[in-house]
């Protein structure tokens, strides 16, 4: 893959069916799925949290983040952690598997399928056609529910 200006480079990873990717600036790590404490009164999507070298970050099941079934289980021994930062924000989410990593020109970018960005909160910002489908990129923010924050100029 020859290397051209302006590409962004992606993480790929399994949720269900789908195949999706968050930015590599944003990857923090990716670690083997843990034990976790639950946090009682959290949102349904909140599986709990995990202690992470002296941080306590929540970490987010992808599948109900994503309105997605629990059908179809995973394989246990390719289910991962992706750390996942946003400005001073840590979160991790849990994914089914890990993919490849990606890259993409902001031209190789499609908007995002019709239905989804009616809704404020729909994490998916665009599509990235991929082996006879495509991968669904995703913007940290939304997928973690952070407030919007004005950057430091």
């Amino acid at each position: 893959m020859k290397h051209v200006k302006n590409t962004e480079h992606w993480l790929s990873f399994r949720i269900g069916g789908q195949s999706y990717a968050a930015p590599l600036t944003q990857v923090s790590e990716v670690l083997r799925d843990g034990e976790l404490t639950p946090v009682p009164g959290s949102a349904p999507e909140v599986l709990g949290i995990r202690h992470l070298r002296g941080r306590i970050v929540p970490v987010l099941d992808g599948r109900r983040r994503l309105g997605l079934s629990d059908e179809k289980r995973m394989d246990p021994f390719q289910v991962r952690q992706v750390m996942l930062s946003h400005g001073p924000h840590l979160v991790g989410i849990r994914v089914d598997a890990i993919g490849d990593l990606l890259e993409a020109s902001a031209a190789d970018i499609a908007p995002p399928l019709p239905g989804g960005t009616d809704r404020d909160d729909d994490p998916v910002h665009g599509v990235l056609p991929s082996q006879g489908g495509f991968v669904a990129l995703l913007d940290v923010r939304r997928l973690c529910r952070l407030p919007l924050e004005h950057e430091a100029a």
